[in-house]
């Protein structure tokens, strides 16, 4: 077997334990996802921000005791990330992203757009992801150079080419951010509006990035750099086809503040109207 073979053979036997990892982290994030459905209250309507912070630790705590270890022991010697709020590099090796409750302010108002991820980083850069949607059933999944799907159905872009017929969105990465970054998504959903067709401001970034993975709306941005909110539809659009890079159309990493997520035929005219406002 000649060099080439060699590292054909070592790259297929590296995707198949990748897809295996994959599997096992789907039906960890599913299990978790059953937990958290059970603990929705759509009558819930917390009275204070004590009450909310209670709420909140409440779920992330019963899920994480559930979902951890099958991570962890799905992948071994990977390593858990265990502030889901923070942001910046990572250091080398194989780290766990992962947000019990993406979207845990929706939960425990009685809403409905909440779900569970889970991210394998290696080097800092995303390899597979699951997200899980419990009260639709939904699974989105990726591997790196493997696509992106939809309960198993392969997800592409949109292939729209003019941002005045795009469907766009931001918001809020975090409670207590800094003004400067407040004031720039502010100054930025103004320069879409103006440009674009139709703006959405919502929260979470995981729910906004699968409808680009999808092709349901066309751009996504944020002027945050949120790991777990931003590395699962990072992977899932890029390998939809979607163009994923910072807002002035650098390459995107997991050090840099601004994130864009976008349908390739409109990105450079987001890139434009974002790029004026830095």
């Amino acid at each position: 077997m000649n060099a080439f073979s060699d590292s054909r053979t070592a790259a297929s036997a590296e995707y198949a334990d990748l897809e295996a990892v994959l599997a096992d982290a789907e039906t960890a994030v599913r299990a978790a996802g059953a937990l958290l459905r059970d603990r929705h209250d759509e009558a819930a309507r917390p009275g204070d921000l004590d009450e909310i912070v209670r709420a909140i630790d409440a779920n992330d705590e019963a899920v994480l005791a559930l979902v951890q270890q099958p991570l962890l022991a799905a992948r071994p010697g990977s390593r858990w990330a265990e502030d889901e709020l923070a942001g910046g590099p990572l250091p080398e090796g194989e780290w766990w992203v992962v947000d019990a409750a993406e979207g845990n302010i929706n939960h425990i108002h009685g809403m409905t757009e909440w779900g569970v991820t889970a991210t394998l980083v290696r080097d800092n850069a995303p390899v597979l992801t699951v997200v899980h949607l419990p009260l639709t059933g939904d699974t989105y999944t990726a591997l790196r150079g493997r696509s992106a799907f939809l309960n198993g159905e392969r997800l592409r872009a949109s292939a729209k080419t003019d941002l005045k017929a795009a469907l766009v969105g931001t918001g809020q990465a975090k409670p207590g951010e800094e003004e400067e970054a407040l004031r720039r998504m502010g100054a930025s959903v103004t320069a879409m509006l103006l440009n674009a067709l139709v703006v959405r401001v919502s929260v979470p970034a995981t729910m906004q990035l699968i409808h680009v993975a999808s092709g349901r709306m066309d751009t996504f941005w944020q002027f945050s750099d949120v790991r777990s909110g931003l590395l699962p539809g990072a992977l899932l659009v890029s390998e939809a086809g979607g163009s994923v890079t910072g807002t002035r159309g650098e390459p995107w990493t997991l050090g840099d503040e601004d994130f864009l997520a976008s349908a390739p035929g409109v990105h450079a005219a987001a890139v434009a109207v974002l790029s004026a406002l830095n």
